[in-house]
């Protein structure tokens, strides 16, 4: 069928949903298995939940369903790709068709860096008051429908829940059961999804005008109420930070300030200047959704994107709390879910550009000190997938070192850790580094270095001891001690912590020799693991009833 299949290439695509008559009529079916989210939500610190400012990205490009829709990925050359995962709490997938589920793509690299992702449910111009009026002027029974319709999608396909925008004049009849429908729609969806949310779009009025606020107000007040958040329109200004502010009391972090990235209107700050807009929106406490950061891809161009893209995240990185990683194993090869070639062990082993987001990695923070240092992506050269992480840094004349903090880390420490790295320095000297891991570990009067003789790290910086060969038993597993090859070196390496809770991994790059100049060094990071050695030893659990379906044989 077309809708699951493309016609070109018979390949399994996603797809939304048109009407209120799809939207009824759709139950689960075997065809759309392949659109089944497969990565559950990673676990994250702080929870979302938590009392802080988040960050709401809306992907809204070209109308959405271009390349992402193929489910096992395309050749396609310079794709948009988003990577930033560390910075924001919730990614929502936007498109002007009624029901749009996320293309599953998302849904899995999203889910694999922790954050949640919502589909949008919409009605517009003529098309959509008459669509409203047949569920919410109907009564209880009718807008109860598209709730479970609703959150039963949400559950098959295994993402987070909805953004509800509704841009059309409704009926006094419908208006006055629109919260109703809300309410029920965020209790359905509660249910059905661990974590769910449904946010609602600052749109019609309480009287049912079409009117954007741009703030919380007592015309809007009555929609926020009945679910977990207002993300509001992109025309504020300073006073109406402050009004939303104190209407909005202990539910402060669930409002979400529109920015618009392509800055339309009478703004603040779009472009690269969104900070700007950041900046006032968190000096009042208040979360942010930024609508359309693709700008990037569509306004600058594909050429430089990824370059571009670090340049724009890094603009907003200090008004953006980041979330750690809270479980182990944490593995990553760095991939971005796309490139211009496959690489497997440091070998380019087939040519040729390729995009599948749900191929990308675990990504790690992308830190900037301004001179220092720059973190990019690198499709040239990768251990394992379509690209490594570039680190371009200068060490201070004096200085011994530079440190480069990849995760942030926050769950208790397991007493032996084992971890890996591959790496690559590049230019004219790279014999005059060292690269290696180090650990760093939050303050507490009661953690130590393995041994009982240890004393307590100053700051709680642990340098791993460096194995020269994988311990007895872990060899099999651990063939990463002795595969450094195409000029990649690989280190293993061991920890013994007690009564430690991990903070940060970073990697530390130092000079051999000092010296009273500065020094310039380019590495590329490979791959980075660090592993729980007791959960290592375990056997893996048995694969029982495989089946297989869907075949095509070519």
């Amino acid at each position: 069928p077309a809708r699951y299949f493309d016609t070109k290439t018979t390949e399994p695509i996603s797809f939304y949903l048109s009407g209120l008559e799809e939207l009824l009529a759709w139950k689960p079916d075997s065809n759309d298995e392949f659109n089944v989210s497969a990565v559950p939500l990673a676990k994250r610190q702080p929870r979302l939940r938590s009392r802080r400012p988040r960050t709401l990205v809306c992907h809204d490009m070209g109308g959405g369903y271009l390349e992402d829709r193929f489910i096992q990925g395309s050749a396609t050359r310079n794709p948009y790709v988003f990577y930033h995962w560390r910075y924001i709490d919730i990614f929502v997938y936007f498109s002007h068709h009624t029901v749009t589920i996320p293309p599953v793509v998302w849904t899995n690299a999203a889910h694999r860096n922790g954050v949640p992702v919502l589909g949008t449910f919409i009605t517009e111009w003529t098309d959509g008051g008459k669509l409203c009026e047949a569920f919410l002027a109907g009564g209880e029974e009718a807008y109860g429908a598209v709730a479970e319709q609703l959150a039963r999608i949400a559950q098959h396909f295994r993402f987070d829940g909805w953004l509800v925008n509704i841009e059309n004049t409704l009926s006094a009849a419908a208006v006055g059961n629109l919260p109703h429908f809300l309410r029920d729609l965020t209790a359905q969806v509660h249910s059905a999804v661990p974590g769910g949310l449904v946010i609602w779009y600052d749109s019609v009025l309480k009287d049912g005008t079409l009117k954007w606020q741009n703030e919380l107000n007592d015309e809007n007040r009555v929609f926020f109420d009945a679910c977990d958040g207002l993300f509001t329109n992109y025309n504020w200004k300073e006073e109406q930070l402050e009004r939303t502010q104190q209407l909005a009391g202990p539910r402060l972090n669930d409002v979400y300030v529109g920015i618009d990235v392509f800055a339309r209107g009478d703004v603040i700050g779009g472009g690269f200047d969104t900070d700007k807009s950041l900046r006032l929106i968190r000096q009042y406490g208040l979360s942010a959704a930024i609508f359309a950061p693709g700008w990037v891809y569509e306004h600058l161009g594909k050429e430089n994107f990824l370059q571009n893209e670090n340049r724009f995240w890094g603009l907003l990185a200090e008004y953006l709390p980041t979330h750690s990683i809270c479980t182990l194993p944490l593995t990553t090869s760095f991939s971005l879910g796309m490139g211009t070639s496959t690489f497997l062990d440091g070998k380019d082993e087939e040519s040729g550009p390729w995009y599948d987001l749900s191929a990308q990695d675990i990504q790690p923070l992308y830190p900037e000190l301004q001179g220092r240092l720059s973190t990019n992506c690198c499709l040239q050269d990768a251990w394992c997938g379509g690209s490594s992480l570039q680190l371009q840094g200068t060490i201070p004349p004096g200085e011994e070192r530079l440190a480069v903090r990849l995760f942030s880390l926050q769950m208790p420490a397991p007493p032996k850790l084992f971890l890996t790295l591959l790496y690559k320095l590049q230019g004219p000297q790279p014999d005059d580094f060292t690269v290696a891991l180090e650990v760093t570990t939050w303050d507490s009067g009661t953690c130590l270095e393995g041994n009982p003789t240890s004393l307590p790290e100053p700051n709680g910086r642990y340098h791993p001891r460096f194995l020269p060969a994988p311990p007895p038993g872990l060899a099999k597993l651990l063939t990463a001690c002795h595969r450094g090859s195409h000029g990649w070196t690989s280190r293993c390496y061991e920890l013994e912590l007690q009564d430690c809770s991990l903070r940060d991994l970073s990697v530390i790059v130092s000079r051999q020799q000092p010296s009273l100049e500065e020094t310039s060094f380019t590495c590329l990071l490979g791959e980075v693991r660090v592993l729980d050695t007791a959960s290592l030893g375990a056997s893996p659990p048995q694969v029982h009833s495989v089946m297989a379906s869907q075949l095509w044989w070519q």
